[in-house]
């Protein structure tokens, strides 16, 4: 959840972190303002985005007249494409010099950075490369001492200013930690002309996860800076952007999401919007989706895409039912369900009373019916569609003679961590019918019962003791997902898979050396499990569309990875493994860290690696299987590829940045590493395929 300048400051102010007196007013408040305090007075916008001294909506004002027109004028601004809903009013600071200092979390060294500059303002990234000084903050040590010196010195401020300095660090981090935030910006931090600090402006984002979890830091959030969609949708507890096409989409799933995004784009559908249901929606946030994108002008047709796996086809059936109450769509709805209850959802969708419904069997079918139901040519939103060449050649590396299986097999003992709730209960039942040895399970309270004839113990600890275990799953609300990885840790358990969705990146950046030392190897959280086709399953994956065969299967989603499953199965390929590191920016086992398990498998004849925006995973695995001699085909896809830059799709982790060189320096760099790009899900079965039978 992004801050503007005003809440960033009420939260700075609540952590003794010194900001300016300000007033907040609205358009209609402008004219009967009196400030608090005398003229000159500096007018700053309030929106989310950065630029605003540049596009004029910072200004000085001298006299009230002078006031009211220049308030006028801020509100007639549109700030990359941001509409101005606040004003702030400040008093115009004394200013004897302008620095910079902001805390922010790393995705990729999964620590803190903190970064000091000399010198403030704008274009602080574009400073000279003396400027900033950055410091890692490892989470289980806190600021330290020394690196409050080092910043000090580096800032060469008036020596009596280090206990101020040392003050001010220690409430930044203070505030980073308490309030979970990714971002704590002050840019300029200013040196008064009395030798004090003042945050003259304040940039501040706090991780969603932890808003989700606790209620009183709503008070942050600011409405008025969003589409009346958005606010519903997030209401809801729905993933929502609204985009610029004109078919409404609906999944869930980002994975799933984004690659149905990329196929419309690319077929000349542009999607009016991009809305992730997740996994475990009910039939209230679906009847809310499907009213958002009913009430939304630009939607002309909506395309709903389920595939079945923690969230059951049929809900998504009923809710649609309900949310039309008998009565004809007022737009067109192509809806296309496959895996969990599909069947039972595609009875629902025939029996409703309408036309203007059509039940599709693949993603081929539903392009199909969307262009025959829009066949007025798009222009002005063209998306390039990146190809490279194939590389199905084999390394000079020679395969290893030794087979060393993957660790986990029909025989794993999997221990199921919440397992009298509703979710656990029901998969549980799942990963039985599949064939999965659950020999126990853990409820707090529950302990001495028994749920489908598998023991439930009141502790880890105490499931241990009686049984041998080689794997647990966790299925435990957000708020306690930690606490029981770490317990399953705490007994040494080999796997540990965490379905749990919505942990806060903090909380895993503390586990995560914990688990490490532990010598426990957790998969996720955020995953949809793993799976050993024909053998076991250890998760929500709809076990019906794998089969055994050669091709091992890494992802960062869930969805996604059913529907490329189901496609390679209905193809004749078979896959040796199926594993869902989990799409959160922290997470366990990375692909480098199952590959490595795969390097003398000789199971697995192929690799694919089905990958999302954001981070450098599968540029990292790229590199780390050219040094390893990987002797193997490696296929690679990446959903997300039309994404708009910024913005953060489905899961935190999942969010392109130009910065880091966009999809195109990732695809060059998975390319330049061996890996043939599939260009798109329909390309996928033919290019494995004949790696495949090549092998064979």
């Amino acid at each position: 959840m992004k801050l503007n300048e005003h809440k960033s400051k009420l939260l700075f102010s609540r952590f003794n972190i010194p900001t300016p007196s300000g007033d907040l007013l609205s358009l209609a408040q402008v004219d009967d303002y009196i400030p608090p305090f005398p003229y000159p007075v500096i007018i700053k916008s309030q929106v989310l985005t950065g630029g605003r001294g540049k596009a004029g909506g910072i200004k000085k004002a001298d006299s009230p007249v002078e006031f009211r027109s220049i308030a006028r004028e801020i509100f007639s601004l549109t700030i990359k494409k941001e509409i101005v809903p606040f004003v702030r009013v400040e008093p115009v600071a004394q200013i004897k010099r302008e620095i910079y200092v902001s805390i922010s979390v790393v995705r990729s060294t999964g620590k803190y950075a903190l970064t000091i500059g000399k010198e403030g303002g704008v274009d602080i990234e574009s400073s000279s490369p003396d400027n900033l000084m950055v410091m890692e903050i490892d989470p289980l040590v806190g600021l330290c001492d020394y690196q409050i010196r080092q910043g000090f010195f580096h800032l060469s401020p008036e020596r009596g200013m280090l206990k101020d300095w040392a003050e001010l660090l220690k409430n930044i981090f203070k505030a980073v930690q308490y309030s979970h935030l990714l971002l704590a910006e002050i840019n300029p931090l200013i040196i008064t002309e009395n030798d004090q600090f003042m945050a003259l402006d304040g940039k501040v984002e706090i991780d969603d996860n932890f808003v989700d979890l606790n209620a009183e830091l709503e008070e942050y959030y600011t409405p008025e800076h969003f589409r009346s969609q958005e606010v519903s949708a997030r209401q809801a507890g729905l993933s929502y952007h609204k985009l610029s096409g004109f078919v409404g989409l609906m999944v869930n799933g980002a994975g799933l999401a984004m690659a149905t995004m990329d196929l419309l784009n690319f077929s000349k559908l542009p999607v009016a919007n991009f809305l992730d249901l997740g996994g475990g929606a009910n039939q209230e946030r679906m009847e809310k989706a499907l009213n958002i994108l009913f009430d939304d002008e630009s939607a002309r047709t909506i395309f709903i895409n389920i595939f079945g796996g923690i969230l059951s086809c049929e809900k998504v059936a009923k809710a649609l039912s309900a949310a039309l109450k008998g009565r004809a769509p007022s737009k067109p709805i192509v809806v296309r369900f496959s895996g969990f209850k599909s069947n039972e959802a595609l009875e629902i969708i025939n029996s409703l009373p309408a036309d203007n419904i059509y039940a599709v069997k693949d993603l081929t079918q539903a392009v199909r019916v969307l262009q025959d139901l829009n066949p007025e040519p798009v222009t002005g939103l063209d998306f390039e569609r990146l190809e490279f060449p194939v590389n199905l050649k084999k390394s000079a590396h020679k395969a290893s003679d030794i087979n060393t299986p993957f660790p986990i097999d029909r025989n794993t003992r999997v221990l199921v961590q919440g397992i009298t709730g509703r979710e656990g209960m029901m998969h549980a039942k799942e990963m039985q019918g599949y064939g999965t040895n659950i020999v126990a399970g853990v409820t707090p309270f529950k302990g001495g019962t028994d749920v489908l004839n598998i023991p439930v113990y009141n502790s880890v600890a105490s499931a241990c003791r009686d049984h041998k275990i080689d794997a647990s799953i966790v299925f435990v609300p957000a708020r306690f997902a930690v606490d029981a990885i770490l317990e399953a840790a705490s007994c040494s358990i080999p796997w540990i898979v965490c379905i749990t969705e919505g942990i806060p990146q903090q909380d895993m950046l503390k586990i995560l050396p914990v688990i490490k030392r532990s010598g426990s190897r957790l998969i996720g959280p955020n995953t949809p499990g793993l799976i050993v086709p024909g053998q076991t399953k250890i998760g929500i994956m709809p076990g019906s569309i794998f089969k055994p065969g050669p091709v091992a299967v890494l992802s960062r989603s869930g969805t996604l990875t059913y529907e490329c499953v189901h496609r390679l199965s209905m193809s004749g390929i078979g896959q040796s493994l199926c594993v869902g590191i989990g799409g959160d920016p922290f997470i366990g086992q990375d692909f480098n860290d199952i590959c490595d398990l795969l390097l003398a498998d000789q199971s697995c004849q192929a690799l694919l690696v089905l990958g999302e925006i954001g981070g450098s995973a599968e540029e990292d695995l790229g590199k780390r299987l050219k040094a390893k001699g990987f002797d193997r085909p490696v296929f690679g896809f990446i959903a997300g590829q039309t994404a708009p830059p910024g913005k953060t799709l489905g899961h935190a982790g999942a969010i392109l940045d130009p910065a880091e060189g966009g999809i195109k320096a990732k695809l060059q760099a998975m390319h330049d590493s061996g890996m043939t790009i599939c260009p798109d899900l329909a390309s996928m079965p033919e290019l494995v395929g004949r790696a495949v039978n090549k092998q064979d």
